[in-house]
């Protein structure tokens, strides 16, 4: 497979920035071989709804700009809805259990998270920060979810230490192999 679309889709698998030198040593390439990867996919991209946004580090796949009043009206429109039990439940594992990779997440809830964490971040509920071993980000729960809540810590929550007690129970029980 050219190397240009194995870059394309970890960029969309990962929905994050992914530094250039972690994606030479996955796809065991050069410096030269990325550039020419990266000339080829920002051209092949270049009419379609999504961009190769280029730091001097890092590459991301984004929407292009022509679609932003699109977005920004979808955006608006989820905002309106009710977050649904799969927002609540990611939430509370957020909650509960920040700071958390969208993995570890993904491996409690057994499917996807990544769109239901976009919803959250959207929303102001939750926030991303990059993880302190630099593989990925955590995500944490906002000041503004505490003051919809009406607390001023997490700890403030009914039974807090019992549930964070019963999910470390539960984390432990489940075998690394089943993360997605």
């Amino acid at each position: 497979m050219p190397i240009d679309v194995l870059i394309e889709g970890l960029l969309f698998y990962k929905s994050a920035p992914q530094k250039k030198q972690t994606i030479i040593k996955l796809f065991e390439i050069n410096e030269e071989d990325l550039a020419s990867a990266v000339v080829i996919l920002r051209d092949r991209l270049q009419s379609g709804a999504t961009r190769l946004l280029e730091t001097e580090s890092d590459l991301q796949l984004v929407t292009s700009p022509e679609l932003g009043p699109i977005i920004e009206a979808m955006r608006k429109n989820e905002l309106k809805a009710d977050i649904g039990k799969a927002g609540a439940e990611t939430l509370a594992i957020i909650l509960y259990q920040e700071p958390i990779s969208r993995a570890e997440i993904d491996k409690i809830r057994g499917v996807n998270s990544s769109f239901i964490l976009r919803n959250l971040l959207i929303r102001g509920l939750v926030e991303r920060a990059p993880s302190k071993n630099k593989t990925g980000y955590v995500f944490t729960i906002s000041t503004a979810l505490l003051a919809h809540l009406g607390v001023s810590h997490k700890h403030e929550l009914p039974d807090f230490a019992k549930i964070v007690d019963a999910l470390e129970r539960f984390n432990e029980a489940i075998p690394e192999e089943t993360a997605i």
